[in-house]
């Protein structure tokens, strides 16, 4: 048997610990698409077994690189791509949205595929848990948890952007967690009225204001400019949490749903299935079919 294994858009924490269940499941089976779609396209597929001892099983990224690959949008690159994943009797693809979608065009070709979710900002549907998104979340409550105070030494307010591209998954559940006085999930939630009486109900207590707020819906020194405006303060700042959402060490319960993942991707090859790998709500793992 041979299986083909690429990680695509993103990177997830918990890849690495995925990446090598796989390879302690099949051991030389298992062969690599170099950074994803672009490796598949460009025929950079090498055994994993050349990789494996280079890089830490429970360290976040991914040893066998990702990148996002629009050219997969095209038909001719969809054609070369299956037809180097044809001398395999099995491709795993773990990614977001997006790599669901060039999941399904190399399905519809014939080639036994399965897509696995693997990504911070947990927006792919009909899936409630994606690889990373834990830890996403850690990072962005430590960045938090170790700028407010110093913001409240100054009697200042602070807006933190974090990642989630189009959905507002790790802004909700950092402002839960964090305890924040607003969260901006989406463009219907950026209220500067609402933003602004946030801020005035602690400051005149002498206290300070958190507000989440999920990127790509306004850039974030504009929302602070506005609000410092509204409020003929200037006491909001503003801290983008960045990159280091990806690159925190994996939680507990991100290996634990790694380690579930790659299970349910050994079933479904040893029981010879075909179909996508999901978490469903309880955590489990559930097999359904693209859609």
């Amino acid at each position: 048997m041979k299986i083909l294994l690429l990680c695509s858009g993103g990177d997830a924490p918990g890849m690495n610990r995925f990446i090598y269940d796989l390879y302690d499941a099949f051991k030389d089976e298992v062969y690599f698409a170099l950074a994803g779609f672009n490796g598949l396209i460009n025929g950079e597929i090498y055994p994993l077994g050349k990789v494996i001892k280079n890089g830490d099983r429970d360290s976040a990224g991914t040893i066998i690189k990702t990148s996002r690959c629009p050219e997969f949008k095209q038909k001719r690159y969809v054609k070369i791509g299956v037809n180097n994943a044809k001398d395999f009797d099995y491709v795993v693809i773990c990614g977001g949205n997006g790599s669901e979608r060039g999941a399904k065009e190399i399905f519809e070709n014939g080639i036994k595929t399965i897509f696995v979710p693997g990504t911070i900002d947990n927006d792919v549907n009909d899936n409630h848990y994606s690889m990373g998104f834990s830890t996403a979340v850690k990072e962005c409550v430590y960045a938090v948890k170790n700028t407010m105070p110093s913001i409240q030494a100054m009697t200042r307010s602070c807006l933190f952007e974090v990642m989630g591209r189009d959905f507002g998954a790790i802004a909700e559940e950092t402002a839960k967690q964090v305890d924040a006085d607003y969260v901006v999930q989406d463009k219907k939630t950026l209220d500067y009225e609402k933003m602004t009486k946030a801020i005035l109900k602690k400051y005149v207590k002498g206290q300070s204001s958190c507000i989440i707020v999920r990127e790509n819906i306004e850039k974030i020194e504009k929302i602070a400019n506005k609000l410092n405006k509204m409020l003929g303060l200037d006491i909001v700042r503003c801290h983008i949490v960045g990159r280091t959402q990806r690159g925190g060490t994996p939680t507990e319960e991100e290996l634990v749903m790694s380690d579930k993942f790659a299970g349910g991707v050994v079933d479904v090859i040893r029981h010879g299935r075909v179909g996508r790998v999901l978490a469903n709500k309880n955590k489990q793992i559930v097999l359904k079919k693209f859609n």
